[in-house]
C-alpha cells in the first residue's frame, strides 16, 4: 500500500470540500467514504451535493492529483470528517462515527501519523472516546501516534469562500503538533488560525453554535409575544437593532441543518445541571413547527380554507439556496402534522431533485395553481424574485422575504 500526505475521512458535507481545497492547492490528497455509490460518484467526475463552485473547485483538485477510495490509505495526516448526531433520550453526542473511523485509521497508519478530528464533538469526547481506541492498539498518544481537534466552521451555500476566509482553531496536544497540522491548513486558509489544547477547541466550536442558537430562540419567543399582543416583531427587532450593543436575529419556523440544531444538545447532555438557559433555547426553537402549524390552521379557519390539500409549504431545505435537508423545520412540520391529520399538504423546492416532494412539480407556477394558501418556509432565491406570483394566494410568511405590495401573514 502506497503511503499518501493526507487521507481525508468522509466525502459528505465538510470531508469533501475540504479534500478538494486541499489537493487544488498543492498537496497530495486521497478522499475516502463508506459508502460505495458516493466513491463511484466521484471517481465519475459527478459531485454528490450542490454548492456554488464546488463543480469548479472538483476540476482544480482532479488536476491536482486527488484520488478517491473506499479503503483508508497509508498517510501522514489522516482527516476525519463524518457526522456526529445525538442520543435523543439522553441528548449526548453518539460518537460512533468518529470511533470507527479512528479504529479503521490506526489498523492501519504507521507511527508518527497525525489524525485530526474535524468533525464537531462535545468537549472532551476526544479524551473519553478517541485516546482510548488509539490506545486499546498498544500505541502511545503524543508519541506513537498524534491527535489534533481542527474543527470546520463552514456554511452550505458559502462554503468554498468561508473555508478559504474564515478564522480556524486547531487544537493539539503540543505545539509541534498544532504547528504541523496548521502548516496544511494554510495551504489555502487565508483567515487567521488560532493554535490552543484540544479540549478549548472541542468547547470553542459548540460554544459558538450554541449562542447563536440561543439568539435564535430570543427572537422566536419574541415573536410569539408579539403575535399575541398584535405586534409586528419585525419592526420591534429593527428598531432594537439601531442600539450599538443590540444585534436580535430573526425568527423563524424553526432550526434547521447539523451544526446549530445539534451541538447544543452536546452540553445539555453532558451539564445537565448546569444548561439551564441552552436547554430552554432549545426547546424553544423546537417548538416552532409546532407553533407553525398551529398559525396555519388559524389563517386556514381565517379564510375560509378547509382542506389541508390545497395548502402548500414552500420550501423542504433548511436554509435557503443550497439542496441540504439535514433537520429541515419543513420536515418537522410534516411529522407534527402526520400526526395531526394525516398527509395531504402539498410540498415544493426547487433545490429537491430526487425526493417524491419536488417530483409533484415541474416548476413554481404548477405548484401555486394547486393551492390557495401558500406557507414560506424557506426564502429561495426563486420565491424572492416572483413575488408577484403570489398576489392572488392567502401567503403565511415564515422567514420576512415578502414585500408590502403583497399581502401575508407573518411569523
Amino acid at each position: 500500500m502506497k503511503t499518501t500526505a493526507i487521507n481525508v475521512i468522509g466525502m459528505g458535507y465538510i470531508g469533501l470540500p475540504t479534500a478538494l481545497m486541499l489537493a487544488a492547492n498543492g498537496n497530495q490528497v486521497v478522499g475516502t467514504d463508506y459508502k460505495p455509490e458516493v466513491v463511484d460518484c466521484l471517481k465519475n467526475g459527478e459531485i454528490t451535493f450542490e454548492e456554488a463552485g464546488l463543480k469548479e473547485l472538483y476540476q482544480k483538485a482532479i488536476a491536482g492529483g486527488i484520488e478517491f477510495s473506499y479503503e483508508y490509505q497509508k498517510a501522514g495526516i489522516y482527516i476525519i470528517a463524518v457526522p456526529t448526531p445525538y442520543d435523543k433520550k439522553s441528548k449526548k453526542i453518539d460518537a460512533k462515527y468518529v470511533i470507527r473511523a479512528v479504529q479503521n485509521v490506526v489498523e492501519i497508519c504507521d507511527k508518527g501519523a497525525v489524525i485530526v478530528i474535524e468533525s464537531t464533538v462535545s468537549p472532551g469526547t476526544i479524551d473519553r472516546y478517541i485516546r482510548p481506541q488509539i490506545e486499546r492498539f498498544g500505541y502511545t498518544v503524543g508519541t506513537d501516534i498524534h491527535l489534533a481537534h481542527a474543527p470546520e466552521r463552514i456554511i452550505p451555500g458559502n462554503m468554498l469562500y468561508e473555508l478559504v476566509h474564515n478564522s480556524r482553531t486547531i487544537g493539539a496536544d503540543s505545539m509541534e503538533t498544532a504547528e504541523q497540522v496548521q502548516k496544511i491548513y494554510q495551504t489555502f486558509c487565508q483567515g487567521e488560525i488560532v493554535l490552543t489544547d484540544i479540549k478549548s477547541a472541542e468547547m470553542t466550536k459548540v460554544i459558538e453554535n450554541t449562542y447563536r442558537d440561543i439568539n435564535i430562540a430570543f427572537a422566536n419567543e419574541l415573536a410569539k409575544i408579539c403575535h399575541s399582543a398584535g405586534m409586528n416583531v419585525y419592526e420591534i427587532i429593527r428598531i432594537a437593532n439601531k442600539h450599538p450593543r443590540v444585534n436580535i436575529l430573526s425568527p423563524g419556523p424553526g432550526v434547521g441543518g447539523h451544526c446549530i440544531s445539534v451541538d447544543p444538545w452536546f452540553l445539555v447532555g453532558d451539564y445537565p445541571e448546569l444548561a439551564h438557559l441552552i436547554h430552554e433555547a432549545r426547546l424553544i426553537n423546537d417548538s416552532m413547527p409546532e407553533y407553525v402549524l398551529n398559525r396555519i390552521y388559524e389563517i386556514m379557519e381565517k379564510n375560509g380554507i378547509k382542506d389541508t390539500g390545497r395548502v402548500g409549504l414552500y420550501g423542504l431545505t433548511y436554509k435557503e439556496n443550497v439542496d441540504d435537508i439535514r433537520e429541515s423545520p419543513t420536515l418537522q412540520l410534516l411529522d407534527c402534522m402526520k400526526r395531526h391529520l394525516g398527509s395531504g399538504i402539498k410540498v415544493y423546492d426547487p433545490y429537491i431533485k430526487d425526493t417524491v416532494a419536488r417530483g409533484q412539480f415541474q416548476n413554481l407556477e404548477q405548484f401555486l395553481d394547486a393551492v390557495d394558501m401558500v406557507v414560506i418556509m424557506v426564502g429561495h432565491k426563486e420565491i424572492r424574485e416572483q413575488q408577484e406570483l403570489l398576489v392572488n394566494k392567502v401567503v403565511y410568511d415564515t422567514r420576512h422575504i415578502i414585500e408590502e405590495k403583497v399581502p401575508y401573514e407573518m411569523l
